[in-house]
């Protein structure tokens, strides 16, 4: 049982870190081996203690923000030719990809059927002209590029977290689970997250109760008391993408501790050699993941995206190092 004087002081630490849950840190094991091959291999990685925001930054939130600093989101900037080798005219422009869902049954190959890269859509637009987020101020602030969660959390106090605070914090505690409240994904048929039911891309039956993105705290949290670790919005992390995960380490001794994972130069996109624009990792999955597609809405599923590039259903959360 933890003594008094503990009580007062993590009271004490609880009240300087207003919105954010306290993760104890310890070694669990990261990645999976039974999914996507980029999350394995399973590997043994010890994190120290941090806080992490008990919800992904709201629409609220980042408007707070945006009055404060005058920030400008990347969707919402003109494109310099220069960075975009090669690039049409037409897409050099201030825009961001939203999701559009096709009429009837698509070839799941081709992300273009239901992506859409709209000129004017950006955070406070994020459907494109007469969209807004009038009565949204509690759900997760999409439409922001990497450098937007790093200069929104620099303004806070804080960081973005690394991919392996990040899962560390999604897993609630129970290490090797499936999900973030254990391995049952509906447990007595309740929806624990905001993802697609029905056949993606066409056809959404919203049995979640959700259409597009939900209110931060509309389903239930984790062990570690944080809401939409699953589902929801994708979140970035500060992680550059890898297409596996380091092999465990042969000797306890050899745990890697708060690791920063991956190289800049290995996280380019092999696909366009051309455009040198690094890709991170962004973790938990959307309101877009379905069983028949992406079924990453897990806490040990990732996913490369490039840190320029803004879309309808990536939002992020910040951190605190403990002792910070």
């Amino acid at each position: 049982m933890m003594d008094a004087p503990s009580v007062e002081r993590r009271d004490t630490e609880a009240s300087a870190h207003p919105g954010m849950a306290f993760v104890p840190g310890g070694t669990f094991r990261m990645g999976s081996d039974r999914h996507y091959p980029e999350e394995a291999p399973v590997h043994r990685v010890t994190v120290d203690a941090f806080w992490i925001d008990r919800t992904p930054v709201t629409n609220a939130q980042f408007r707070a923000f945006v009055r404060a600093t005058g920030h400008v989101t990347v969707a919402e900037r003109e494109p310099k030719a220069g960075d975009y080798p090669g690039a049409l005219p037409h897409r050099l422009r201030a825009a961001s990809l939203v999701f559009r869902p096709p009429k009837g049954p698509v070839d799941l190959r081709d992300s273009g059927a239901w992506w859409r890269f709209r000129a004017g859509v950006h955070w406070r637009r994020p459907y494109g002209a007469g969209s807004s987020i009038a009565g949204l101020d509690d759900h997760p602030v999409v439409h922001v590029a990497y450098a937007d969660a790093a200069a929104y959390a620099a303004w806070a106090g804080k960081e973005l977290p690394t991919e392996a605070e990040w899962e560390f914090a999604a897993r609630g505690g129970l290490d090797g689970a499936e999900f973030a409240w254990g391995d049952e994904f509906t447990p007595s048929g309740r929806h624990w997250a905001n993802t697609w039911q029905g056949t993606f891309p066409h056809q959404n039956l919203a049995e979640d109760g959700y259409e597009r993105t939900s209110p931060v705290t509309a389903f239930p949290p984790n062990g570690y008391g944080l809401h939409d670790m699953i589902g929801n919005v994708w979140e970035w992390t500060t992680d550059f993408f890898t297409p596996r995960h380091p092999a465990d380490a042969p000797k306890a001794c050899c745990i890697p501790q708060n690791p920063r994972g991956g190289r800049e130069d290995d996280s380019y996109d092999p696909n366009q050699p051309a455009i040198r624009i690094p890709r991170r990792v962004v973790k938990g999955g959307s309101h877009l993941c379905a069983p028949n597609y992406c079924r990453r809405y897990r806490p040990a599923a990732r996913h490369p995206h490039p840190v320029d590039t803004s879309t309808s259903h990536i939002g992020f959360r910040c951190v605190r190092r403990s002792g910070a």
